[in-house]
This record gives C-alpha cells, structure tokens and sequence, in this order.
C-alpha cells in the first residue's frame, strides 16, 4: 500500500529538505522555513544558536568546531582558524596586508591563487585550504540540522557577500560539496535579509539594506513592487567589517601597551590573540554601555584602561566612514535621491554599534533604520526563504538580482564592447553578432572582459579563446553569435558560434580570476571618475577603426579594379589618390573630428568608382548565367 511522508512538525507532506545557511566571516548559522516562517536551528545539546567560524585543531589534527574552538585563541592561537571567510578565493599577495592581525600561518609559498593555512603540532605541519576550513564549518552547521530533523540533510542555499566575485562564489560552492551539501543557490547576502525581512509583504517602495558583518560590507537598493524584489544597485566593500573594528581598537591598544609596558604585543601570537579578543569584549560592552573596562596581563605585566563611548567611536570612526562612499555610489546607480527611501534595514552584528545606527542615519538624510530583527540572524532566516522557495514551500517571492559590473569582449582598435551592463538583472543570457575587420581572418580570438572603462587596457581581463578554423573571408562577411550567459550564483559563460559554418566553442570562466578587494571599489570609481576621457578616447579609436576601414577598402579596390581605375578621368584619379593620402596621414594623429572628415572624404570621393566596379560585377555576372543557359 503506497505511503505518503508526512512532517509531524508541520503536517504537510515531506518535500526534500532544504537548509539556509549563512556562512559568516566570525558567525555562521543554519536556518529552516517552519511552517511559514523561517527559524533558527540550534544546537540540539548546548541550545547555541550562532555558531562562531573558528577551527582549532588538536595534536592529532582533529578539528574542533565553533565556541570550543574559540577557547583556545589565546591559548594556542596558532592552531585556531577564524575569519577564513577573508580568504576564500584569493591568493597569498591578496591577504599579505592582514597577516599581522592572523594567529595562523599562511604559507607564502604556495599558489599564488590559493591561501594554504599552515597548522603544526609540534611534529608534523599540515596545509589546509580556505575550501577545507569552510566544510568543516558548514558540515557542523549541517550536523546540527541533522540533529534538529534526525535524518540526514543534504540540499543548502548559502549566502555571499553581493561583492563576492566568481573565485569566491565558486570556492564557497565547493566548501558546500565538500561538507556533503549540494549547493543549490548562491544568494547575496542583502537580499537574503530582505527575505527575512518579509519586505515581499509590505507596499511597493525603495528599501536600501546596509549589511555591515564581520569581514565583508555591502549596501543593496532594492525596488519593490507588487512582491517582486528587484535589486536596482549593489555596492560595497569585501574588505570592511567588524573585524577591521577590532584591528583599530587592537591598535590603539597595542601602541599604549608598548608606551606603558615596553612590550610589542605582535612579536606574539599568543599576544595578538588576547588583545583582539579585549578589543572585540570591549566593542561587544559599549553597544550597551558608556564604558569598558579592559584588563590584560603580558609577559607577567599588568595594563588596565577603561575605554570610553565617545573614544571608541573616534577611533573606529574612520573605518565606519568607509561605508559612505558605497552607499552613496549604490544611490546614484538606482537613480535616487536618499529622501526617496523608503525605508533602511541594518543587517550584520556590526550594526548593533550606537554609532553606526547614528551614522547609517545621516547617509540616508535622517531616517531611522530598521533593526527590529537580531541582525545576527537575518540573513540566514533569508536563506531558509529562499530555500523555501526552491522546495516549494514558498512560492510568492520572486527574486531578481544584479551584476555589479560590466562583462563584455574586444572589439576591434582595443575597446570593450558591453554585452550584458553592469546592473543587468540575473540571471540572463544575452547574444550579440559580431564580423570581422581584416581580410582572410581563420580564427577569431574572444577576448571576455570586466569593468566599466571604455578601452580593453583599463578594464579587467576574464579569458581568452581563440574560435577557429574558419575558412578565410572577406572582412566584414563572417558572422559570429557571441552569447554571455550569467546564471544565478554570478557564474559567466561566454559562447562564440559561427553562423557560416556552424562552428563554436565555449569558454566557463576560470573561478581563479578573482579581483583583488581593492580593486572591487577601484573599478567603479575609475569609470566614474574617467567616464569623459574614456568617451573621448573610445571616439578617437572608432574614428581610426573606420577611416582604416575605410582606406583598406578603397586601397584594395584600386589594386583589384586598376583596369576600372586607370578609365576615371585624371582630376578624379588625383581627388581620390590625395584625400587617400591626407587619411592615411590623419590616422597617425590624435585629431578625431579631422579623421572623421577625411574619412567622409574619401568615401564621397571613391563612390563613383565603387559604383563602377559594382556595375562591372553585375554585368559579370550575368554575362556568366548566359553563358550557363547557353550550355
């Protein structure tokens, strides 16, 4: 007799489960749709709800996970792994800047794509990858769901940073496979919080999420509309978070320390340990408190201080001020004006600082931020939606986000040209045909580009790939369909198809193409702060693309047709031989207008003698079929 799995928590029929997990730079958490709303899944034995993103590892290089895990940063610092969330998809000279504020060792000898994390025992040091400390972290996140649902999980939606580029998503994908999770969404982490947020419930309107976490901040304006979330803009910094809060409270305090105690607390790991964990008990203390009590003993030397509100926020005030330029960038992409918000939702622990509401507060003209939600928590109630979503358990949400940045190829004179814009709702999947411009071309090279500069040398470069053979052609006669294609998680495949011959490759980019974080915001601001130059430049260049055309056409025509030339009247032969010459004498120079002219010029002049050697062709031809119907 059939049966059908019933859920006793629900009621409903069992449909695959799917968790929501929030991968967090310090906390991570694991999330579900209960009913109709999303909750938090604890720990089934320490009731622990948030589960802090640190490995320590034993003598015998067990891994030790979450609040144990954490004990021991003061203790052997040099085996406990936090932040790893920094070093997902990066190389050794990504993260060069930060190894003062790391207990751990990175190995500087490794690839330069890769962060290897060197743990010792005393015996024996072993290598472990960003990937590798991520799985143990999501395989206890998946431990606790299996505990909470006692079966087995094995589908997950994770959360990144909106900035997150492919190397990232992609190695937090495969944190994912590792930990016996299929990954089945990549979600930005803002938008995962207006999900939380259930802002697909409230009236049409503009809402701008300001998530400022532990490693990572991101600002999203989101544009809802009958309870379709569209994201208007994204901005942010990968590189900015509570953790660089704790560093500028960690240094004040050291710089006292040596003053104070002559002694250097980065000459120690274990001293650097004790002094980001005061730093960050401190922060915790004055979300609530005017003052902070901080008590430390090094090298048997005691320094106490009491840190208070107001010098708290002048020292971390530099660091929360890098959040206006982001939001104010994010704004000017949507096209609004602060006032025309609707609302503002903070998300990420580093929000619950008195400072950052205030200051969040005057970006926005004023408005008060919503932060009725622990903001710990709401991205991964955000992940539990949209997993919901999937399963089928929720199915009024419509969700569309945006790249961030522009993808697009070569053209001919070294510009890139735009196939899917920066902002462009995914995913998507956009063709575009291009030809050729020299004559006789046998492969056509596709070179995939990002950025929002107008020349291929400012922008940055994806991959490159070569379509071919083809069959040698005139220029201008191939046809080749270039399709981009950017699925869900921010993925970019780049086709090229030649429509004469049916010929066609395709190119996955390569995820080890990662942008370094600084030049995440570099990007953006380059174009903006280039964009008339860029224009002028590219104006230049297309100028020269089409008077070289242009001549090349025209300097074959006379070579091929010289019989027809030599019948041209002498005035005719000279005007054309002369305005040839002045555009080939142009070309060499920075005079767009006078390229332009001349190139006008010698097309008014060669029309006569094109039309000539068309009629020549025609009567060719049709000598030709007569002759075929004779025979």
């Amino acid at each position: 007799m059939p049966t059908l799995p019933i859920d006793i928590r629900t009621g409903t029929i069992k449909k695959d489960r799917i968790i929501g997990i929030d991968l967090g730079t310090t906390n991570s958490l694991v999330a579900y749709m209960h009913g109709e709303k999303p909750a938090v899944i604890a720990n089934k034995h320490s009731k622990e709800r948030i589960l802090p993103s640190v490995v320590y590892f034993d003598d015998d290089f067990n891994a030790v996970v979450g609040s144990a895990a954490k004990t021991f940063l003061s203790v052997e610092p040099s085996r406990v792994i936090y932040s790893v969330k920094r070093l997902m998809g990066k190389g050794f000279a990504d993260v060069a800047a930060d190894l003062n504020y790391l207990g751990y060792e990175i190995d500087a000898q490794a690839s330069e794509h890769i962060c290897n994390i060197m743990v010792s025992n005393g015996h024996e040091t072993r290598r472990f990858t960003p990937v590798e400390i991520s799985a143990m972290i999501l395989r206890e996140l998946k431990k606790w769901a299996d505990d909470y649902f006692e079966e087995p999980v094995s589908q997950a939606v994770i959360t990144v940073p909106a900035y997150f580029n492919d190397a990232q998503r992609q190695a937090t994908k495969d944190a994912g496979k590792l930990a016996g999770l299929e990954v089945l969404r990549i979600v930005n982490e803002p938008t995962a919080a207006a999900l939380a947020y259930g802002l697909d419930k409230t009236k049409d309107g503009t809402v701008a999420v300001y998530d400022l976490g532990g490693g990572t901040f991101d600002i999203s304006i989101l544009k809802l509309e009958q309870g379709v979330f569209e994201v208007l803009a994204t901005n942010g910094d990968t590189h900015l978070g509570g953790d660089d809060v704790d560093q500028a409270v960690s240094a004040m305090l050291a710089a006292e320390i040596k003053t104070q105690l002559d002694v250097d607390v980065y000459t120690s790991d274990e001293h650097k340990q004790t002094l980001r964990i005061a730093a960050e008990d401190a922060k915790k203390t004055l979300t609530t408190t005017a003052a902070a009590k901080i008590e430390l003993t090094l090298d048997g030397k005691l320094f106490s201080r009491v840190l208070e509100r107001d010098e708290f926020e002048r020292i971390i005030a530099p660091v929360v001020e890098r959040t206006k330029r982001p939001c104010l960038n994010a704004l000017r992409d949507a096209g609004l004006q602060a006032a025309q918000l609707n609302a503002v939702v903070l998300v990420g622990g580093s929000t619950r600082t008195p400072f950052v509401k205030d200051y969040v507060s005057k970006i926005f003209g004023g408005k008060k931020p919503f932060d009725e939600l622990n903001p710990d928590e709401v991205v991964a109630l955000g992940a539990a939606v949209q997993a919901g979503v999937l399963s089928g358990d929720t199915n009024d949400v419509l969700l569309l986000d945006v790249t961030p940045l522009s993808l697009g190829i070569e053209t001919a004179g070294g510009v890139m040209t735009a196939i899917i814009p920066r902002n462009t709702k995914i995913p998507i999947r956009v063709a575009q045909e291009f030809t050729t411009s020299v004559d006789d071309q046998t492969g056509i090279d596709i070179h995939v580009l990002q950025g929002e500069r107008e020349l291929v040398k400012d922008n940055r470069s994806l991959a490159k790939f070569t379509l071919g053979p083809l069959p040698p052609s005139p220029a201008g006669l191939p046809r080749v369909l270039v399709t981009f294609g950017l699925d869900a998680d921010g993925v970019l495949s780049v086709g090229a198809k030649d429509q004469r011959t049916g010929k066609e490759d395709m190119k996955k980019i390569n995820p080890t193409y990662g942008l370094k974080d600084e030049e995440v915001e570099a990007m953006l601001l380059s174009g903006f702060t280039n964009a008339k130059a860029d224009v002028e430049a590219r104006m230049l260049i297309e100028a020269r693309v089409e008077g070289q055309s242009v001549l090349a056409a025209a300097e074959k025509a006379r070579r091929e047709s010289r019989a027809i030339f030599e019948t041209l009247d002498a005035a005719e032969r000279t005007e054309i031989q002369n305005a040839m010459a002045a555009l080939k004498l142009s070309l060499a120079a920075e005079d767009r207008k006078a390229i332009t002219s001349l190139t006008e010029k010698v097309a008014a002049a060669t029309a006569n003698f094109a039309a000539l050697i068309m009629d020549a062709a025609v009567q060719q031809a049709l000598t030709s079929r007569k002759i075929n119907e004779l025979e």
